[in-house]
């Protein structure tokens, strides 16, 4: 009885933590952080626009994101 009481507990418990609104100070930084995943972006497609290789750009974009997304391509690979 009491191991399923406390397992019960606990899973209130997670139910709460989960529900939870994020802070406007959470949103705000979510926010630019996409903004400055979307410049790298931009910015990746102008250099492509530009005439430049594809390998050059990449390595742009990737110093570009550097801290900002999880992957070499700053969260993002289309397929080619």
């Amino acid at each position: 009885m009491k191991k399923s009481l406390l397992a019960l507990v606990l899973l209130a418990q997670a139910a709460t933590f989960s529900i939870a609104k994020e802070s406007a100070e959470d949103t705000k930084q979510d926010v630019a952080k996409h903004r400055a995943i979307a410049a790298a972006h931009l910015a990746a497609a102008t250099c492509r626009e530009s005439g430049k290789d594809e390998d050059v750009c990449n390595k742009e974009l990737q110093a570009a994101c550097k801290g900002l997304a999880i992957g070499k391509f700053c969260g993002m690979k289309h397929e080619h």
